[in-house]
């Protein structure tokens, strides 16, 4: 008889874990961070699948060099690790216009570079913690390297480092 309590104590709690692991629907908010200045990020998630969904940018950028706004979208595998962990990465691109402040050199003319559109593809890869709570903090690295318009921007190349805070319906 304990036999088969044990045995359905087990079974319920290795469902209730499997549930844990879903990802919601939807999930909408704040990104934060950058590599070179602070940036903060709109930030929407769709399911897709049970461990794939599309996740939506809308950002700014400001570092004491330029100010950049971004679009980006990126198609994410997840993975659970344990309990309400999870890991992702995924790939996507965006695009994004960015204005350049003026600096002056010593005994220099003023230097502005060209600013206007650029295009990048990027990568992602990140952890998150989904609480029992809708809530959904999550850590991310997201490498970007430019392809059109981005040489002046950050040498072609980025390291977007970000927190992320999302509520989840």
């Amino acid at each position: 008889m304990k036999i088969i309590k044990l045995f359905a104590l087990l079974l319920c709690s290795s469902w209730f874990s499997l549930s844990a692991q879903e990802i919601s629907d939807h999930s909408i908010g704040l990104r934060l961070g950058d590599s070179d200045g602070f940036g903060a990020e709109i930030s929407y998630q769709k399911s897709l699948f049970q461990y794939n969904r599309l996740e939506a940018n809308l950002g700014w950028r400001d570092s004491r060099y330029f100010n950049a706004f971004k679009v980006s979208g990126l198609y994410q595998w997840m993975f659970p690790i344990d309990g309400n962990f999870n890991w992702y990465y995924g790939a996507g691109g965006g695009l994004g216009s960015v204005d350049f402040v003026t600096r002056k050199g010593n005994n220099q003319e003023p230097y502005t570079p060209d600013g206007g559109l650029f295009v990048f593809a990027a990568g992602d890869i990140g952890v998150e913690y989904n609480f029992d709570i809708p809530l959904l903090l999550s850590l991310d690295f997201r490498p970007e390297i430019g392809l059109v318009g981005y040489k002046n921007f950050s040498n072609n190349f980025d390291f977007d480092i970000a927190l992320g805070i999302r509520y989840q319906f």
